[in-house]
């Protein structure tokens, strides 16, 4: 009985942990990841409709947008990703030696897992400076190059961040690539941590759907990531040349105050 409890990760709350771990995986981090990925790729359609979808949702005021984050966004993906380390910390990875596609899944699985946290983590710093608090803002997110955006110039801020270097370009690429994989290989696995589909034969059916799922989203983030930057290049072009982007103001005293973070990030 003790040695079978050594053997597990969370004790005696393993199954608990694991079960909880795998649905807020599904909801609601995988809905948010949808609706973020289709907010954002209203840039798409132009600067003014990317700016009309960040006035939509900071219209919910502060405190709503508060609770509906810490609650529904933030909470369940510090748990998950927490989580998902020390899963991954204790996992056996050995494709090299047993090279099948449901090893490499296991493998893909969690590696995209990792990455996907760290990216979301430096994001959400990269763009808000993780907490809202004026004195945070101003005094330690700003000067470590964090809370770049600002709702108010929603396509001007978000297109200077993400395009101001190659690198970040890149990153974003990755972080949405592995985030979308995780999700769509994710929504596979659970159905086997369910009790849903659990033959072979279930589980090749379900192949087509989720990976149907998986190249929808890719083509969704990385289409508004590809607008985002294009949005950005435009917006520095000499007067006439495009149609421009909403400029962002110079840090002002009288923006001293956090921003709404919302979902257009």
């Amino acid at each position: 009985m003790e040695a079978s409890r050594l053997t597990s990760l969370f004790g005696r709350h393993d199954f608990a942990i694991r079960r909880l771990h795998s649905l807020l995986g599904l909801m609601p981090i995988g809905g948010y990841l949808v609706f973020h990925l289709a907010t954002n790729a209203a840039i798409i359609d132009g600067p003014e409709a990317y700016q009309h979808r960040a006035d939509q949702l900071h219209k919910l005021g502060l405190t709503t947008i508060v609770v509906l984050e810490w609650s529904l966004i933030f909470l369940p993906i510090l748990f998950h990703g927490i989580v998902g380390l020390m899963i991954v910390s204790r996992g056996k990875r050995n494709v090299l030696n047993y090279p099948y596609a449901d090893n490499w899944r296991y493998t893909l699985q969690r590696l995209s897992g990792v990455v996907a946290f760290a990216f979301i983590v430096w994001h959400v710093f990269d763009l808000h400076g993780w907490l809202r608090w004026s004195w945070w803002v101003e005094n330690v997110a700003r000067p470590l190059g964090g809370a770049r955006f600002m709702a108010e110039e929603a396509p001007a801020t978000a297109s200077a961040a993400i395009g101001r270097a190659w690198w970040v370009i890149a990153f974003y690429a990755v972080g949405v690539t592995a985030s979308v994989y995780h999700l769509a290989n994710g929504l596979w696995t659970m159905g086997m941590t369910w009790g849903l589909w659990t033959s072979q034969a279930a589980r090749r059916r379900m192949n087509l759907p989720c990976a149907a799922v998986g190249i929808v989203l890719l083509v969704v983030g990385l289409g508004a990531l590809g607008a985002m930057v294009r949005a950005g290049r435009l917006s520095n072009l000499p007067d006439g040349a495009a149609g421009p982007v909403r400029s962002a103001p110079a840090p002002a005293a009288d923006h001293a105050s956090p921003r709404v973070l919302g979902s257009a990030r």
